[in-house]
């Protein structure tokens, strides 16, 4: 389908009983190359920035000091994902969702091969979501 002009992105619905917004935070950069203004690992495009979507004064709030404490702990890279407002989501065709469960030897070898693990294992360390 035609994204253009938008980002493909994934909504979270979460019960704060049991996981901080802090901690969804957390969980992203982790999980992210902060510094690719082209896109992600293989996905390049303007569709693939990174970004994060707040629907309310309060994740805005932690979401732009999540983003400076990155800034701060990697003086002389600039951080390329954006802040924006939750505008409409539009969920994407049924076959696309849960694709790593439905093809997980695919979707494997995808991610090895794009260097996704390797390349949050330099940027964080331990910590680098896997």
């Amino acid at each position: 389908g035609n994204h253009e002009g938008h980002f493909e992105a994934i909504k979270v619905s979460y019960d704060p009983q049991k996981i901080s917004y802090q901690q969804l935070l957390d969980l992203f950069w982790v999980s992210i190359d902060p510094f690719d203004n082209e896109g992600q690992f293989c996905d390049k495009g303007f569709s693939y920035r990174s970004a994060i979507f707040t629907s309310d004064p309060v994740e805005k709030r932690l979401a732009a000091e999540s983003l400076q404490a990155v800034q701060a702990r990697f003086p002389g890279q600039e951080v390329y994902t954006e802040l924006r407002d939750a505008g409409a989501f539009w969920p994407v065709e049924e076959y696309h969702q849960d694709y790593y469960l439905k093809n997980p030897v695919r979707y494997n070898y995808y991610r090895w091969n794009c260097g996704r693990d390797k390349r949050t294992k330099e940027i964080w360390g331990d910590a680098a979501a896997h």
